[in-house]
Formats: structure tokens, sequence, C-alpha cells
């Protein structure tokens, strides 16, 4: 028979709002029907990936808030490009305030093909203060292999506004040192892919898991003829390609990606220290448990007395005060749950705060009451 002392009803302040925002995520992940999921969104093709560019460039146009003689990186950099441009000039006179040095980036697709624009990040590289109004000049963006595959210029969009006083008061409102430049880039060399290998093709699950990989294996031998795919391993599975696709590769793909599979999604409790934030996901179960919390509070206060010497004038002297407040723990006991809503019910029962909810969570885990993996960030 569980213990029957009477809890301490949980006030409005140790609940918190972040223990109702966990509710209401727990209660809107409650397990529903499985859902199937299309190939598409599950794995991707072995072969067709992304690839990451990066340049170094300079922007002109700003308005006196470019990098100063502190950072000479970009006053050097227009220096060289003036001088391929056929203009000379004297390094010792060069005041560019409205010049800055930037770092390029961007992402080439998979099957890119000459002429096609990607989209282009910037960032200051120096001391910069705003890139907001400048324009990027011609630079290159280059892959890992140290080879040219895009070029990147046009205006640069920032995501934030800034404005200041001649008193000096000022207002200042998201990022003014990195922005975007909307199809700024220009593909000039495509990256050869290669999808198939051997008469095969492997596709690659992007949440690895042994039960997923054999029934999209299992659903891919329904469409196409049995035999045909293998689950090499818990991330990764092999296709034979059939005689009527040999020279529909695409075709094939297409159809692979149109296929319904039920993803076994894993029992996982996500705790963020930094913001408080609790979030479960998957089939998360808590088994019947009794839990006693209870708090320990320590209060230092400092403060000054005034000490009066028979001889000589008053002085003051420190004096500290130290309280220690320990609050009873009372038992709860904690039902079983085999279901997120009711999980989050039982939980909402503590009257615990964030913080605290966390501490129980592992506890629960630990003491194998809790059926979820807990992952701390």
């Amino acid at each position: 028979m569980p213990m029957s002392s009477p809890p301490r009803p949980p006030s409005r302040r140790e609940g918190g709002v972040a223990l109702a925002i966990l509710i209401a995520v727990l209660c809107s992940l409650a397990p529903r029907e499985a859902r199937a999921d299309k190939v598409r969104d599950l794995a991707e093709v072995v072969g067709a990936r992304d690839n990451q560019l990066v340049g170094f460039g300079i922007v002109t146009g700003l308005a006196g808030t470019g990098d100063d003689q502190s950072a000479p990186v970009a006053a050097q950099a227009a220096i060289a490009m003036l001088r391929r441009l056929g203009v000379q000039v004297d390094p010792a006179q060069v005041r560019l305030r409205n010049v800055a040095a930037v770092v390029v980036t961007a992402t080439l697709p998979p099957f890119a093909k000459p002429g096609t624009k990607l989209d282009v990040s910037v960032s200051s590289l120096g001391n910069a203060r705003s890139l907001a109004g400048g324009t990027l000049v011609q630079g290159l963006l280059k892959g890992a292999d140290l080879k040219t595959y895009a070029v990147a210029q046009g205006g640069v969009v920032v995501g934030g506004f800034g404005a200041k006083g001649a008193s000096g008061s000022s207002a200042k409102q998201g990022s003014l040192t990195s922005g975007r430049i909307p199809q700024g880039a220009i593909v000039e060399k495509e990256v050869v892919t290669s999808i198939v290998e051997n008469g095969k093709l492997t596709l690659s699950l992007r949440t690895p898991g042994f039960t997923t990989a054999a029934r999209v294996a299992k659903a891919v031998d329904e469409a196409i003829g049995a035999g045909s795919a293998t689950a090499a391993d818990g991330g990764s599975i092999v296709i034979k390609i059939p005689e009527a696709f040999k020279a529909d590769h695409v075709g094939l793909i297409a159809k692979l990606e149109d296929l319904d599979v039920t993803p076994v999604r894993k029992s996982r409790v996500v705790i963020s220290e930094r913001t408080g934030t609790i979030v479960a996901g998957g089939d998360v179960r808590l088994a019947p448990a009794a839990i006693v919390h209870g708090g320990l509070t320590i209060v230092v206060k400092e403060s000054r007395a005034v000490a009066q010497p028979v001889v000589g004038k008053a002085t003051t002297v420190p004096k500290s005060d130290v309280s220690v407040n320990e609050t009873s723990p009372g038992v709860r006991f904690v039902p079983q749950a085999p279901s997120l809503a009711e999980v989050a019910e039982a939980l909402g029962t503590l009257g615990l705060s964030a913080r605290e909810l966390a501490s129980v969570l592992s506890a629960l885990r630990t003491a194998g009451s809790l059926e979820a993996e807990i992952v701390v960030e």
C-alpha cells in the first residue's frame, strides 16, 4: 500500500510556465495511430549529397561602417583588386572605411549544373560595424579540394537594423555584420556524382534503426520484386536495379521515394539545462514509482554593524547572518502511465519547476521506472 502522507499542494510559482509548456508538448505528442512516412523523408540516396563551399571577399559601398585601420585585411584586399584591374594606388594613402572583409559560404546541391544560381551567406571577418547597404565584389567559392565551383557577387541583405543618436543613445535589433545574397552565386563547375555502383544503389537512413531498415527493404521488395533489397545494417539498404530500370535510374529512385514505410521512433526525453526546456518524444512510458523530493535553502546576509570602542572613534564591522531552511520532503506516488498524455498528467501533479523535474526524470530513468532515453544538452 503506498504511503499516504498528505502532499503539499504545489504553488503556482513552483509549477512555473516551463512545466505548463512541458505538459502541453507531451500532450501534443501523445501516441496516435502509427503514421507511415515516405521513403524520401526517411532516407537519401548515397552519392547524391550536398557540398559546402567557402570563399573570401570584400563588401563595398558601406556608409563608414567597414573595417578600420586595426583590421587592414579589407584595405589590402581592395588594393590587390584594384591592381588586378589596372589601377595603381598608394597603400599609405588608403583609408577605406566603406570596405569590409567577409567570409562567403554557400551549399552546392547535388547535380547542380553550370549556370545554376545559389543563395550565399556573408559574414564579417574584421571589425566592421554593419554590412547594410553593401555590395559583395566577385569572390571565388571553393570546395574542400580547393577547386573553384562557383562565383558570388551582389547586394547584401542583413536581417537587422541599427540607429544611433548624436548624444550616444542607440538602438539595435538582429545582426548587422552578417547577411545573405539571394541567388548571389553562379555555379561554374559541376561536381561529378555517381549513385549507381556495380548495378546497385544504396539508401542511407537519416535516423538509423534496424527495424526501420528492415521495413524499408520489405517495402522495396514488394514494389520492384522479391530479393531486390537487402538491409546491410541498421542505416543502409542495398538495392539491385531490376532489368526494367537498367536505363531509367531516375524513374526507379522516384518510385522508391514514393513508398510508404512506418518508422520506429525512439523514446527519448531531451533536457536543456541552459534554458530549462524539457521535450519528450516517441513512445515514452512510466512505471509506478514513489518520489521523495525536498529542497535545502541557505540564505547568507551581509551587513555592517557599528562598534563603539572604549577609546577612539566608532567604527563599522562586517556582520553575517546565516539561516538554513529545509523543506520537509513529501512522498508522492506516481501511478503507471502507458502513454505520453498520462505521463504528462502524472508528472504535472508533482508541482515541480523545470530544473527540479529534470532531476526527477533522470532519477526515474536510473530507477528503471521511465522507459525512455534521457539526453541532457
